[in-house]
Formats: structure tokens, C-alpha cells, sequence
């Protein structure tokens, strides 16, 4: 199904730009306004507690979709002249919504979380029809996982055909066309650790990326991965992306679980979240990466005081996100962080992050200095790959009080949605009217401190663990979320500051035959 941006809506994009200086090329400005940050933005309400997971229907980007810890799927039209309120919403999930994806077509909408169950919903009508008091049941119903569905990826083509991940291990493949009550054993594969992310390449359809709990993330070709077990290779992997960090002065390894993994638009590159590290950025047939994403500066390269916190990630999971709206390819990468705030990458070219990138003997490593104390590698008798690091984000996006956890860029529009522990998403933009709103804001730069009393953030943590509240203190949707939002600054404290090195040894034992050599030589077929 495809949908049509109105005349209006072309006009708005239009005048935007027009307002640069004569001469400007189109490209020019929209880089121009890319980096010239994101100080407006607007509140989204629609939810009432965290909101975990976002998504853009494919190709156009009209349709977001969000869910969360209420239960709750929202849909909102960016076709709309003010996009304020959901256009309508959907039921059936029981537990925390963890992930959504639209299909090829927007034919389908899938959801999945902490109820193990992956819900389909027919969204075929959408172009001509939305209620927003209306609440939708799903079409069909995926109850073949055990635990905490972590991902769920659509095939790029076919409607029908999508993977799902979860936190038992398996890698399921589904087609929605078949009569079959029950997953075949040829579409599953199951692995020694929760499976934490997974996403289909863009354009080639036998190839899919996987991360686990482990730190382990593959890039894997169906065709190897599924069907009878005398078809199948190495569980379907072509690829092992090196993900083992070494410290200088130290003879420890560690293996930071990876709790996300995302391809750009035309799936040339990648990035990680790596829990307790740096965003990590890998070329598609490159093993080693080439880049990570810190905030060691501020924006325009003021480095930041050591008193001041930066971009972190030990928390919560988190989900960044690739774009280039109105641009040719991918050229930023954003992600949410436990500052509270989001920060945005300028990703250069392949080919220089590639020959910046250097590479140092286990010896040089021990006695030579360098620019980096950290460095990526296969084993304790493996060179030392130090990625180039992006130190300098082109923006932070602030506006939100707690965790941000998502963030999406737009594909054509010049808008960035960040959602987090707090209930509403946050919609900002580098001008203060756009095709979907007319009325942002300037966003206050201020950024909230951690609360004073660790006492009484520990005893609103206990009671929310064991499940007694305050009725007192919950009577509306601001106190609740506050509740909330110091129940986080708990965990914050407890597990925000975590060495790496001492929490998540790696070791020889400690591999398993998938952390195997990758391959060297590989050629992906269409």
C-alpha cells in the first residue's frame, strides 16, 4: 500500500527550505538544516507510562507507530496538518510492548514483548480510514516463543514472512500464508544465549543480522539458517562481527552484552548497542568496526567537564536509529542515553572511518601508547583494532526528565522521535513549523539532575519491585510517571558506572562454537 504526501504537506517542506540563501542546492540545505540542530519540539500524548518501542510505516514514513508499558499500541498520522493526539489504537498485547514493525507493503503491523506472544494487525485500510476512538483486535495470532520477545524484523518484500527473537534463545522464521498451527522445527534455530536484536538486510532478502546477550552479533543468510537440518550451515552464519573489547594495561577481555543491532537504508552499514559501551558502528562484510559514538564533547567540539555526565548506556535497552531525511543516504546515527538526553552522529564516508582505523600487536598494545585505552579484538593473541572515534555529536536533543531509550529519524521529514521512561514522546524539529505541526516549541537546554535523596529513590524502588504502592501518591498521570522517573534514578545509581572488565570476563572456555572465526571471503547473493 502505498501513501501519497498531500499537496500541503509538499508546500511546507518546500517553503523550509526555501529559506535559505540563493544558490543553495537542495541537498545543501537540508544538510544545512541537519546540522544546525533540533531546537524545537513538541510533546506527543498518547500513552500513560514508558514508551519502549517506535516505528515508521515503510517507505513514506505517514504512519508512527508506539508502545509501550501501558499495553498500548498508538498510531499517529504525520499526514495530519497538527499531529497532536493518536488517529486510533490498537489491543491485545498483555504485557510491556517491546517491538513493532510494519510489513513491505504496510499491509501488516507486528508487535511483540513480554507477554511471548507476536500479534498481526490488518492495517490495509489506513489510507482511507482512521477512528481514533476506535480500538482494533489483531488478525493473527504467534504464540511460538517461551520468554520476552526482544525483535521482531519483516521481510522486505513479502508481507507475510518475518523473523522474531527472544529472550529463550530461538530465532523463529513465520509466514503468515501457511495452515499450520504450529512453528516447523526447519524454521527455528535456538542458540545459548537471549537473543536481543535482529532485523532483515534492506535489499537483500537471504540476509539477516542477529545480537545476543553474549555480545555475539552475526550476520546470517536464511538460506543456510532454516529449512531441513542436512541444508543447514554454522546456524546460518557468514559473518562474526568482532564485538571483544581489550583495555590497555590489562590482560582481561570482555564481552559487552549487545541489546541492539540496526542496519541503514540501503544496509552498507550497521550499528550495536553495547550495554556499559559506546554505540558501534561496522561496515556490512567488515568484521571489525569502524567506528563508536561517544559524547566526549559537546556539540561545536568543547570537550566535556569530567563533573558533567555524557552519553551513557547501563540500564535500560536501547534502540538507535540511521537516517538522512530528504537525503540520499544515511549519513547520521542517533541514540538515547541516561543523561537524559539524545545524541546525534555525522557518520563520514566508509572509506575514510577505513583508513582511519587503526590496528595494534598484542606486544605495542602492552608497551606503546595510543589514542585510545580500548580496543576491539578476537582473543588474547589477536591485534588490537582501535575504531575511529566519533567524539563529537553534530547535536544532543534534550527536553525529556529521565532515560531516553528510542529514537527514530524520520525518512523524508525533518523530524526526530525520542520516547524513554517518561509517557510521552517527544517530536523535535530544526524549525518551528513543519509539514505535520505548527506549533513547536523552543526545548529548554536545561537537563535535569539525579534527584538528591538515594533513601527515599531507594524505598519508591522497593516498593514498586514488590508491588506496593502509595495510593496517595498515584491518584493522577503526573505523580505516577514521577514515581517512575525516581524509581529509574535508583537504578541509575546502582547500575549506571559498571567496569566492563570485572562485570563481563571474557575467556578462552567462555566461547562457543557460533563465536567461531568468521569468514574472511564472503559474497552475497541476491
Amino acid at each position: 500500500m502505498m501513501f501519497h504526501q498531500s499537496k500541503r504537506s509538499s508546500l511546507a517542506s518546500v517553503s523550509v527550505i526555501d529559506r535559505f540563501e540563493f544558490g543553495n542546492t537542495r541537498e545543501d540545505a537540508v544538510r544545512a538544516l541537519l546540522e544546525n540542530s533540533f531546537p524545537y519540539s513538541k510533546k506527543l500524548s498518547g500513552h500513560s507510562s514508558c514508551v519502549n518501542a517506535l516505528a515508521f510505516s515503510t517507505g513514506d514514513g505517514r504512519f508512527l507507530a508506539s508502545g509501550g508499558d501501558d499495553m498500548q499500541i498508538q498510531i499517529w498520522d504525520f499526514h495530519q496538518d497538527n499531529v497532536n493526539v493518536p488517529s486510533c489504537s490498537f489491543r491485545g498485547p498483555r504485557g510491556n510492548i517491546f517491538s513493532l514493525e510494519f510489513s513491505a507493503t504496510n499491509r501488516y503491523l507486528y508487535s511483540g514483548g513480554t507477554d511471548e506472544t507476536v500479534l498481526k494487525y490488518d492495517i490495509s485500510h489506513f489510507g482511507s480510514y482512521l477512528d481514533a476512538t476506535s480500538v482494533r483486535s489483531p488478525l493473527q495470532t504467534f504464540r511460538e516463543h517461551e520468554d520476552t520477545i526482544r525483535g521482531i524484523s519483516c521481510h522486505p518484500y513479502q508481507d507475510e514472512i518475518f523473523l522474531s527473537v527472544s529472550q529463550d534463545g530461538r530465532i523463529l522464521r513465520h509466514d503468515g500464508r501457511t495452515s499450520l498451527r504450529r512453528l516447523r522445527s526447519q524454521d527455528s534455530i535456538q542458540v545459548a544465549a537471549e537473543v536481543t536484536g535482529i532485523q532483515f538486510h534492506p535489499i537483500m532478502d537471504n540476509i539477516f543480522v542477529t545480537s545476543d546477550g553474549r555480545g555475539v552479533v552475526c550476520l546470517r543468510d536464511v538460506r543456510m539458517a532454516f529449512g531441513p537440518l542436512r541444508t543447514r550451515t554454522r546456524e546460518g552464519i557468514v559473518q562474526v562481527y568482532n564485538t571483544k573489547l581489550a583495555k590497555r594495561g590489562s590482560d582481561i577481555l570482555s564481552n559487552p552484552e549487545a541489546s541492539s543491532v540496526t542496519f541503514d537504508r540501503d544496509g552498507t552499514k550497521l550499528a550495536v548497542t553495547m550495554l556499559h559501551h559506546l554505540p558501534t558502528i561496522y561496515a556490512l562484510s567488515d568484521p571489525i568496526p569502524i567506528a563508536v559514538c561517544s559524547g566526549k564533547n559537546r556539540p561545536g567540539g568543547t570537550p566535556v567537564p569530567p563533573s558533567e555526565r555524557t552519553y551513557s548506556n547501563g540500564c535500560t535497552i536501547k534502540h538507535g536509529s540511521f537516517g538522512g531525511p530528504g537525503l540520499d543516504c544515511d549519513g547520521f546515527y542517533s541514540a538515547g542515553s541516561e543523561d537524559f538526553c539524545a545524541y546525534v552522529w555525522k557518520i563520514p564516508r566508509l572509506s575514510e572511518l577505513i583508513g582511519r582505523r587503526l590496528e595494534v600487536s598484542p606486544s605495542s598494545w602492552v608497551t606503546d601508547e595510543s589514542p585510545s585505552s580500548v580496543g576491539f579484538t578476537n582473543g588474547f593473541r589477536n591485534p588490537r583494532y582501535v575504531p575511529v572515534e566519533l567524539d563529537t555529536p553534530t547535536f544532543r536533543l534534550t527536553g525529556h526528565k529521565s532515560i531516553v531509550n528510542s529514537t527514530l529519524i524520520h525518512p523524508h521529514f525533518l523530524h526526530i522521535l525520542t520516547s524513554g521512561i517518561e509517557k510521552d514522546i517527544l517530536l523535535h524539529s530544526p524549525t518551528a513549523i513543519s509539514p505535520c505541526s505548527n506549533d513547536m516549541q523552543l526545548t529548554s537546554t536545561d537537563v535535569r539532575a539525579l534527584s538528591g535523596d538515594d533513601d527515599e529513590d531507594r524505598t519508591i524502588y522497593f516498593r514498586a519491585l514488590t508491588g506496593h504502592h502509595e495510593p496517595d501518591s498515584m491518584d493522577n498521570d503526573e505523580d505516577s510517571e514521577t514515581v517512575t522517573v525516581r524509581m529509574f534514578d535508583h537504578i541509575l545509581r546502582e547500575e549506571g558506572q559498571v567496569d566492563l572488565f570485572e562485570t563481563r570476563r571474557w575467556s578462552d572456555d567462555s566461547s562457543d562454537d557460533e563465536e567461531g572465526d568468521s569468514l574472511d571471503d564472503i559474497t552475497f547473493e541476491t
